[in-house]
């Protein structure tokens, strides 16, 4: 995992770290002490667990929490803070024997169904719930290849995805796409299928919950720096920030992270333009393909 991103997982890690210690030292139990009646071997395992220097699971934290006599209504507030942090980085190796199709199904599900806004900035690819169906099948099969993956179920795979496009015409629903100029000019398939993609990008922006900003490669960017591709969803129960890499899956929901991803969402929209200039943008793309 990039450190840029790991690091975000790690902060996670140590955020729980940190308040078990706390509860440690409230309880008026020294590392040594605690580490006995753990069953430790050494104190170094405390001090190790609350610096998040090692994995947290949910028995190390029922532990905590039994030893320290720390009521029920807080041991459920710290479990569900360790399933929050356990959930931040998915690896897909986890999901390594499974085929594209039950692996979007198992780490995206029905996300996108129950979004009520969701704001996405890409610098690689246009935005899934943006892709025709021939340049999905392009970039499936190309994320295929590189996850070295025996099971061909592309065509499946495409179908779920395509169903999810239904999204971007339910009522309630809003959508932001926010993509790098660069992202309509990177020629990874053959022609047709970018002109195709192309041409539908300037379509999608007449439908009435979406809009689509295209931050150009020219011009003055005032220190703003390109930034991985990242979504921020808010839902009826609460705002996550998704980051999806080669390996893995970063979710975000501490609300330092989610504060961090707003203000870069803020500052790249600033940049961006819409409407015919954002059309013209993407004409001259459609123009300079070979």
């Amino acid at each position: 995992m990039p450190s840029s991103l790991s690091s975000s997982a790690q902060a996670a890690r140590e955020r729980l770290g940190e308040q078990l210690r706390k509860i440690r030292t409230d309880a008026r139990i020294n590392g040594v002490e605690f580490a006995r009646r753990a069953g430790w071997r050494d104190s170094s395992l405390v001090s190790r667990t609350e610096r998040g220097q090692r994995p947290i699971t949910a028995e190390t934290v029922k532990l905590w929490c039994r030893l320290c006599d720390v009521p029920d209504q807080q041991t459920a507030e710290l479990l569900a803070e360790q399933a929050n942090v356990a959930r931040t980085w998915i690896s897909l190796r986890e999901h390594h024997e499974l085929g594209l199709d039950a692996r979007q199904k198992a780490t995206v599900g029905d996300l996108h169904s129950r979004v009520v806004s969701e704001l996405s900035y890409q610098t690689k690819l246009v935005h899934g719930l943006l892709q025709t169906e021939d340049y999905m099948t392009q970039v499936l099969r190309g994320v295929r290849r590189d996850r070295r993956l025996k099971q061909d179920d592309v065509p499946q795979a495409v179908a779920t995805r395509m169903a999810r496009q239904r999204n971007l015409h339910r009522p309630g629903s809003r959508w932001a796409f926010l993509l790098e100029e660069a992202v309509l000019r990177y020629q990874y398939f053959p022609a047709d299928v970018h002109r195709a993609q192309l041409d539908y990008l300037s379509e999608a922006m007449r439908l009435p919950a979406v809009s689509i900003g295209i931050i150009p490669t020219e011009g003055r960017r005032h220190g703003v720096r390109v930034r991985e591709s990242f979504a921020i969803s808010t839902f009826a129960d609460g705002t996550q920030v998704r980051v999806e890499l080669l390996s893995g899956m970063l979710t975000l929901t501490h609300p330092e992270d989610i504060t961090l991803y707003r203000r870069a969402w803020d500052d790249l929209v600033a940049l961006a333009v819409t409407g015919d200039t954002a059309r013209a943008l993407i004409s001259a793309a459609r123009d300079s393909l070979v």
